[in-house]
């Protein structure tokens, strides 16, 4: 692999310094096929997730093709000019192709995005990798740099587009924000009201002061897209029907759990457990994670980037959330009926057992 290639693959994904990323890419592709007389072509990829479900699915997809769109738009526009912004009829000509990979893979942590960037690159002789220094590929956490890690592992050139970050200095709050203040506030409120249970003035007003600290302080860190009503909506009425699917979960964990502490022999099978679970966000990772927590015998130990890892008291407790009724029920309130289509963690093969460090023995 020699030092530059004009073949290049840029991942795409909505951001603030994508448009800069693409044009720094289709310059780097002519410069160096002017200079090397290589065949110069750029590849924007975009690889999608499982998350295209139900009732986003429509509107998800509708959103990868216009941001593609947009992009052979921007492509075309720098390619016409030169860096003087004046029209360059003697310029190299750069081939703007276009795509969409991992409809067919479960993709959740960067290792799985690099593997089908990686296969896509190898298979067009793509010898570059230009990643957005904003680019994050649907987690719910930036990872660009273990994704940049993942994709130097081969022997394709990797960069970060050297790209200056927008930094927002709004003076008035957008209509975006405003409804992320919005949902914080009247969650934040409903929360207190239930917990005091009491809706006297005094709870009342502490409710509402309690509400607006959270919202100054959450309400821009909390939402990564804008809250739409009619989501919202439909999450919420799912999740009210969810509620009574985990008590009775619960329920039949604690008889369980009580028998096993009841029986004279104590019949447990403790064990550690990682578990990949299909779902993308924090508000969806949270909601799986306490679930499991509240249901007796299993604990959710810790949860990174792309997995769970879960303690399980039984064999049996770890047969039920290797059959996955838990993860769909979540799947269902953030995604959608559609969401069952996914394959159980167990016919996905995303169970694996974790070793238990051992405490070493004294002399």
């Amino acid at each position: 692999m020699s030092e530059t290639s004009a073949r290049i693959l840029v991942p795409v994904g909505e951001s603030s310094t994508f448009r800069n990323t693409a044009a720094y890419a289709t310059r780097e592709a002519r410069r160096v096929a002017s200079e090397t007389g290589e065949e110069a072509t750029v590849h924007f990829v975009y690889p999608v997730r499982w998350q295209l479900v139900d009732d986003v699915e429509r509107s998800a997809s509708e959103e990868v093709a216009d941001i593609l769109d947009r992009t052979r738009v921007w492509a075309a526009e720098d390619l016409d000019y030169d860096d003087d912004g004046e029209i360059d009829d003697d310029g190299v000509p750069v081939s703007i192709e276009t795509a969409v990979v991992g409809e067919d893979r479960y993709l959740f942590s960067p290792s799985d995005f690099a593997d089908v960037l990686l296969e896509y690159a190898r298979d067009r002789d793509l010898g570059r990798i230009i990643v957005d220094p904003e680019y994050q590929p649907g987690g719910s956490a930036p990872m660009l740099q273990p994704l940049e890690l993942e994709l130097s592992r081969s022997d394709r050139i990797v960069e970060e587009a050297p790209v200056d970050r927008v930094v927002e200095r709004g003076r008035f709050p957008s209509r975006s924000n405003l409804s992320k203040a919005l949902v914080m506030f009247g969650a934040s409120f409903a929360f207190y009201l239930l917990l005091a249970g009491v809706f006297d003035t005094f709870n009342l007003l502490t409710g509402a002061v309690s509400a607006g600290i959270v919202t100054t302080v959450f309400s821009r860190i909390t939402f990564r897209e804008t809250p739409k009503a009619g989501r919202l909506l439909r999450r919420t009425g799912r999740f009210i029907l969810y509620v009574p699917y985990l008590l009775w979960e619960i329920l039949k964990a604690n008889i369980e759990v009580a028998y096993i502490i009841l029986h004279p022999s104590l019949p447990i099978d403790p064990k550690i457990q990682r578990y990949r679970a299909a779902i993308w966000d924090d508000l969806s990772v949270t909601t799986l994670a306490n679930s499991i927590t509240l249901t007796p015998g299993t604990l959710t130990v810790d949860v990174d980037r792309d997995s769970l890892v879960i303690h399980s008291l039984t064999g049996s407790a770890r047969d039920g959330l290797a059959d996955g009724p838990l993860e769909r029920a979540v799947r269902f309130i953030y995604y959608g009926r559609a969401a069952a289509r996914i394959p159980s963690p167990r016919e996905r093969g995303t169970v694996e057992d974790e070793s238990i460090p051992q405490t070493p023995e004294e002399p």
